[in-house]
């Protein structure tokens, strides 16, 4: 097989004026131009209105590259994208090979009648997804109506990350590119396209199998001796094992050094080599059992995470796509992040459907860290019109992602998508559409995509929407089976006690506002924008009357802030408390709740939102202190009307010892009581450590 890197120097130009610039590939439309210093920072005050202009119109990227006679002479050429976003038009020397309306799926487009020897050109044509939107006709029982919070009508329409048309955090930047790797393959042998590994673990032994997957079968006339070597290689480098197979290889690990996620033990990583035609295939496995529970209990069905056969509390936040323009997102940044959530003791990230599904990289930087990755499949608050294109279409994207990922150590969960079923079971503007657009839902979640999840990777656990009580738009927001959504605090306005009224047994969202430290402010504002309800202060917060939310908060909590230096801080301090309060709860309530995955870990770009880390990277308050709330041994004190109770938990494999004392004081800090407990908290476990009568803490008497 011999193969040609089209990576790096491209040419683009607007379709309409044919003006030439480079760009750098993988780019985009806004890369490119940020490249050639044709725009404005999209980012900086209300530059991004201006931005979202530039695509109602189509664009053309153009590469020239040379082939050799040797590439001709291989029976098979094939023309690889690993990432294009989203509606194109493929030509290679004026020939319109293909189509293309999914930024989500990996295209391999045969190019064996257009290539020539010496130089040859291919160009895509990326056709505007506004447009498309506008032009768009659907009428009757399909048509649909609901527009996500802060997105772009009609953005249910393409397979492309709905966050790119906008969200309740982020702008509309509707970019367009090549954003993963394209390149030339030729061949005259089938080509390996995977090597599927699958365990089993019994009695301390782990039976592994190794199947190598063609693209097409290996049969006398294209070389049915060739054989796919596969090999394995210890944690620390030993080749263990080494097979010839065009079927299936399997082998025994006697003595498998498991995987845990972070705080249980040890991400130790087998190495599996697949070689075939002068292709290799690598991947990183580890050895470990991971599924969810959904053990019946006292209170229901719990919903938990059990690694190794022992049941974890899940704890960390919910993953975005980290900038509006993709080319950013580097090995670097996500190294970084990812590292920063383990740093603050998380255990568990969740990858949300609003946006793509992330690089190779970012996946194993999670089975390196010890994350567990429920994943999202890229669906969000959205209502499909599903069509029989439409669901070959999501079958496709479901199945390539799958393939990619599903050898993870660090995958834990298939979910169909973010807030669907509870929207179309609760949600006014969703309760509007019609019964055919309703019956759409579960052709799509409950049979196309559960049965490409459950065909493709039958050994991951499948949950078909989030927050879910298992599909069929029953009860999907039942507090004691499955998993929880839960804004009441924040968007209901209600006290940051109302946590401790809800005793869900997973909670895979809940959240809380700040404004980004002055640092990233200065980077969008000028002193003259520095009032939260000002135009370039708005626009970088897209959450409706959240300002409002935040100075009402604040109100029940703290003085009014001096300045507005000070309102940013005492946001930060008022959303670790707020997130502080109900983890708290939840982790005493440990059995009863299994997971609290906060939202949200990140941003896309410098702006008012609910993340820990802001888009420059810098830590929130809220971070800060989810160090110590995911602490393996933590404690919290819950004052109710009359007590003070001191609650320990150990999220660890080991018993620990204690010695808790409390001071109680009054408002001139003068010490009126002193209880001291001590004692063992067992492994994976919450106690009750303290329990005392508050006293008057009245100064005056």
């Amino acid at each position: 097989m011999k193969k040609i890197d089209l990576n790096g120097c491209w040419t683009f130009y607007e379709k309409e004026n044919g003006k030439e610039m480079k760009v750098t590939v993988p780019g985009s439309v806004l890369s490119g131009l940020l490249e050639n210093k044709v725009i404005p920072d999209p980012y900086y005050k209300r530059n991004e209105y201006e931005a979202f202009k530039l695509f109602e119109k189509d664009y053309v990227f153009v590469k020239k590259f040379p082939v050799s006679e040797d590439v001709l002479k291989e029976t098979v050429r094939t023309l690889v994208f690993e990432g294009l976003d989203t509606l194109t038009e493929i030509y290679v020397n004026d020939c319109l090979l293909a189509k293309t309306d999914n930024m989500h799926r990996t295209y391999r487009i045969d190019v064996s009648e257009a290539l020539k020897e010496g130089e040859n050109e291919l160009k895509i044509v990326f056709l505007s997804t506004l447009k498309a939107i506008n032009e768009h006709k659907c009428e009757g029982d399909r048509q649909v109506h609901v527009t996500p919070a802060g997105g772009v009508y009609g953005n249910h329409l393409f397979r492309k990350a709905h966050s790119m048309f906008g969200w309740d955090w982020g702008p509309k930047l509707p970019d367009a590119g090549i954003f993963r790797s394209v390149y030339l393959e030729a061949r005259s042998m089938p080509e390996l396209m995977d090597v599927y590994v699958r365990q089993s673990h019994k009695d301390g032994v782990a039976e592994l199998s190794f199947k190598p997957e063609f693209s097409q079968d290996i049969n006398e006339e294209n070389g049915s001796k060739a054989e796919a070597e596969v090999m394995l290689y210890s944690p620390s480098g030993e080749l263990i094992f080494s097979s010839k197979t065009k079927e299936a290889a399997e082998f025994t690990v006697e003595d498998p050094v498991l995987w845990w996620p972070s705080g249980y033990g040890e991400q130790p990583l087998y190495k599996v080599v697949a070689s075939f035609d002068g292709k290799t295939i690598t991947k990183y496995i580890g050895l470990r059992t991971l599924t969810v529970s959904r053990d019946k209990d006292e209170w229901g069905s719990e919903f938990a995470f059990v690694v190794n056969g022992v049941k974890i509390f899940a704890m960390g936040a919910d993953y975005i796509p980290e900038d509006c323009i993709y080319s950013r997102i580097t090995e670097k940044r996500q190294d970084y992040l990812l590292a920063s959530a383990k740093r603050a003791n998380f255990n568990c990230i969740r990858v949300w459907g609003g946006g793509y599904y992330p690089s190779d990289h970012f996946y194993d930087c999670c089975d390196r860290l010890g994350l567990i990755v429920w994943q999202d499949l890229m669906y969000a608050c959205n209502v499909y019109e599903v069509t029989e294109d439409f669901k070959e279409n999501c079958r496709l994207e479901a199945v390539d992602n799958i393939k990619r990922l599903r050898h993870h150590a660090s995958l834990g969960i298939w979910c169909g998508n973010n807030e669907i079923e509870s929207a179309w079971a609760g949600w006014g503007d969703f309760m509007r559409e019609s019964d055919t657009l309703r019956n759409d839902y579960l052709v799509l979640f409950e049979d196309v995509l559960k049965k490409a999840v459950l065909e493709t990777d039958p050994d991951t656990f499948w949950w078909p929407s989030s927050p879910s009580n298992g599909g069929g738009f029953n009860n999907p927001s039942d507090e004691n089976n499955g998993d929880a959504h839960y804004w009441d605090v924040w968007h209901g306005r209600r006290p940051f006690t109302d946590y401790r009224k809800h005793f869900f047994r997973f909670t895979s969202e809940f959240g809380f506002q700040s404004f980004p430290g002055v640092k990233t402010v200065n980077t969008f504002a000028e002193e003259k924008d520095k009032n939260i309800f000002s135009p370039v202060m708005e626009s970088h917060q897209k959450n409706d009357s959240a300002n409002g939310k935040i100075l009402h908060y604040i109100s029940e909590n703290f003085r009014y802030p001096k300045d507005f230096e000070s309102v940013l801080y005492v946001s930060q301090v008022l959303q670790a408390m707020a997130i502080k309060c109900g983890t708290d709860h939840f982790r005493r309530n440990r059995g009863r709740c299994m997971g609290a995955l906060y939202w949200q870990l990140n941003d896309n770009w410098p702006v008012a939102s609910w993340s820990s880390i802001d888009y420059y990277g810098r830590w929130k308050a809220l971070h800060y202190m989810a160090c110590k709330f995911f602490a393996p041994l933590a404690l919290s004190i819950v004052k109710n009307e009359d007590t003070l109770e001191a609650f320990l938990v150990n999220e660890s494999m080991n018993k620990r010892g204690y010695k808790v004392r409390i001071l109680i004081k009054d408002l001139r800090l003068n010490t009126i009581a002193e209880v001291k407990s001590e004692g063992f908290i067992e492994p994976l476990s919450s106690k009750s450590a303290i329990k005392v009568k508050s006293p008057d803490t009245d100064p005056e008497k």
